[in-house]
């Protein structure tokens, strides 16, 4: 069972919810992630950074680049952890200044690493690879804490690019069936949550 200790954790602070909840895009789902819970508690970001790291630890980095924003906490952990530069994907673009969509200093050619919280559709982490592209960086990995299994990571990959989970919804659901959290009912209407919202590609 991958993670065990970090899904109960999320589960404990709440950031693994069921119920009824509605997306803007008015679709309802019988469940919630939400980790940018995880910035309150220290203990728990270092825990997920350090299980990050471990996924990624064997290739060679030179500037790490967290998605806005829940990511960018994650980011920060690992780049204090291993004294590895970062650098910042702006979610919008400056209209003064040096109008640049990337913060902090890099080479072009460099490899970077991206980090996502969450991964349902992609499209997040295909916007902010675009920029870092064009400004000559290298995308050398992309980790992700949780894939909900909507086809987001498949169309990453679709993109030529490699996306290494650190667990999955059905690993929650497994994990909090083990320990009594979950019943039989709540993960069929996930399950069945899930199959019906694919992402198109």
């Amino acid at each position: 069972m991958k993670y065990p200790d970090i899904i109960d954790e999320l589960y404990d602070i709440g950031a693994i919810k069921f119920g009824s909840f509605k997306f803007k895009d008015g679709a309802t789902s019988p469940f919630s992630l939400d980790l940018r819970l995880i910035i309150s508690y220290p203990k728990l970001l270092t825990k997920i950074a350090a299980a990050l790291w471990q996924k990624i630890s064997f290739q060679p980095i030179d500037r790490i680049c967290g998605v806005p924003y829940t990511a960018s906490s994650l980011a920060t952990c690992i780049s204090m952890m291993h004294d590895i530069p970062m650098i910042l994907k702006r979610k919008e673009n400056k209209d003064h200044g040096t109008k640049q969509w990337i913060e902090g200093f890099y080479n072009p050619g460099d490899r970077c690493l991206i980090i996502e919280d969450i991964v349902t559709s992609g499209n997040s982490i295909l916007e902010t690879i675009e920029p870092l592209q064009h400004a000559g960086l290298n995308i050398a990995s992309i980790v992700i804490v949780i894939d909900r299994e909507q086809g987001g990571l498949m169309a990453i990959e679709k993109q030529g690019f490699h996306v290494l989970p650190l667990m999955t919804v059905t690993d929650l659901w497994e994990r909090l069936r083990f320990t009594g959290k979950l019943s039989q009912i709540d993960i069929d209407k996930a399950k069945k949550f899930v199959e019906h919202h694919q992402v198109e590609f």
